[in-house]
């Protein structure tokens, strides 16, 4: 099986090849290509990747191209990992939007709607390429942020398509270890979109243990999210560190004013991560990459893949598909991050119990949003950008939506198709 990487030059792609190389026996994969146009960071990032498979005994051969269209043909899966605008747009998505008091963040609020307006454009070319050199058929796993609004673009064209985050994962890992259980026996009622998500059950061998962390892990869940213990005893459920943008806004504003972006701490572990990358002695994944992010990508990555190409028959994933009624109150076309059914025909939704009003209000109005930022996406204009902003829930003042549309536009003049060149 062929495996294509698209932004295969990323300092994550080692965690996807560490992943691979442990899944040996279980997904068959002969040729992985990363495609990538930096060609500097393709000459360390591939060398290392085909490092890592040789030192696990892995048979598996890497390629690297800065073409597509070599990347793609014949393969059997292409994930996407892309970064329009690099750290750079990064940094900017993490600060513009502090200036109105707003938060900053690369995949809510302002920032978010940004990435979104830089990504989907070029994640839609991208996959018309795919389906024409590789096929209709090829699966696309998209894993590019903001997740729920470039899969939903992706569906909306018709792609053969599923997106992927690490929140569930990591919170299983993390739970599973609270609650002294293998990992593999957690199956959590997650239910949300994507970065906007709550735990509304942990069962192990088929027993709801959220009672018990809430009981007697509440400390650790509040410090490993960030929100507060009681009111997580009150919704009776652990939101997603997310939730932080939206339940502690102004505190978190703050506490952004008063240090640097997210961005530089990550283009400083990048630059370490490559020198090491570039070192030929060194054969296994490095520590330094625990503090890039992305904590258990390469096993969600990994793990889909196997279910989605047949390797499995049916699994039980946490991924973002079409809602097809299932949460009502929201457009059968939204895209829904919960637990679902993942075959070789894709991802089906498992059903879910009626959500609580404490959030079913915010899933909509988030929803509301994501669908405007993706018509901004698409068809481009201030205005349209202005409103998909005035629906945000963490924005919602005209005034402040007018001046940060404004601004966003500055900020990412060069890399908005229908802004460039005007």
């Amino acid at each position: 099986m062929k495996l294509t990487v698209v932004g295969g030059g990323s300092t994550y792609t080692p965690e996807l090849i560490d992943g691979i190389a442990g899944r040996r026996t279980s997904l068959a994969v002969d040729e992985i290509v990363l495609v990538d146009p930096d060609q500097h960071r393709l000459g360390l990032v591939g060398p290392f990747s085909q490092r890592l498979l040789e030192h696990a005994g892995h048979p598996a051969k890497v390629r690297t191209t800065s073409s597509l269209e070599e990347g793609v043909e014949g393969a059997s899966a292409v994930l996407l990992q892309l970064r329009v605008g690099g750290q750079t747009a990064r940094a900017s998505d993490e600060t513009f939007p502090l200036t109105c008091g707003c938060v900053g963040q690369e995949t809510t609020g302002a920032g978010g709607l940004a990435k979104a307006l830089r990504t989907v454009p070029v994640v839609l070319d991208i996959a018309d390429r795919v389906r024409r050199i590789a096929g209709p058929d090829t699966w696309i796993v998209n894993f590019t942020n903001p997740v729920g609004i470039v899969t939903r673009a992706l569906l909306q064209e018709g792609h053969k398509a599923i997106g992927l985050c690490n929140v569930a994962i990591t919170f299983q890992r993390w739970t599973s270890a609270l609650l002294g259980v293998d990992p593999a026996t957690v199956e959590l009622e997650h239910v949300g979109l994507n970065h906007l998500t709550w735990e509304r059950g942990v069962f192990v061998d088929g027993v709801d243990r959220l009672p018990e962390l809430l009981a007697d892990h509440v400390d650790g869940l509040a410090e490993h999210i960030g929100i507060d213990g009681a009111l997580m005893r009150r919704l009776n459920m652990v939101p997603s560190y997310y939730l932080n943008y939206f339940y502690n806004h102004d505190a978190v504003v703050k506490k952004q004013l008063d240090s640097p972006p997210r961005a530089e701490v990550v283009a400083a572990v990048e630059k370490e991560l490559l020198d090491v990358y570039g070192d030929p002695s060194v054969v296994t994944k490095p520590e330094q990459l625990s503090q890039r992010g992305g904590a258990y990508y390469s096993e969600a990555a990994v793990q889909l893949v196997h279910a989605l190409t047949g390797g499995a028959g049916a699994e039980r994933h946490v991924v973002n598909v079409q809602n097809r009624g299932t949460l009502p109150f929201l457009p059968d076309d939204a895209v829904i991050e919960v637990s679902s059914t993942v075959d070789g025909s894709g991802g089906t939704p498992l059903p879910v119990r009626p959500v609580e009003p404490s959030i079913s209000g915010l899933i909509s109005h988030v929803t509301a949003y994501e669908h405007l930022a993706l018509e901004a996406a698409v068809r481009g204009g201030r205005d349209r950008v202005a409103n998909a902003l005035l629906a945000h829930p963490l924005i919602g003042q005209h005034a402040i939506a007018d001046r940060l549309a404004d601004e966003l536009i500055a900020q990412n003049r060069d890399l908005l198709p229908w802004v460039k060149g005007a």
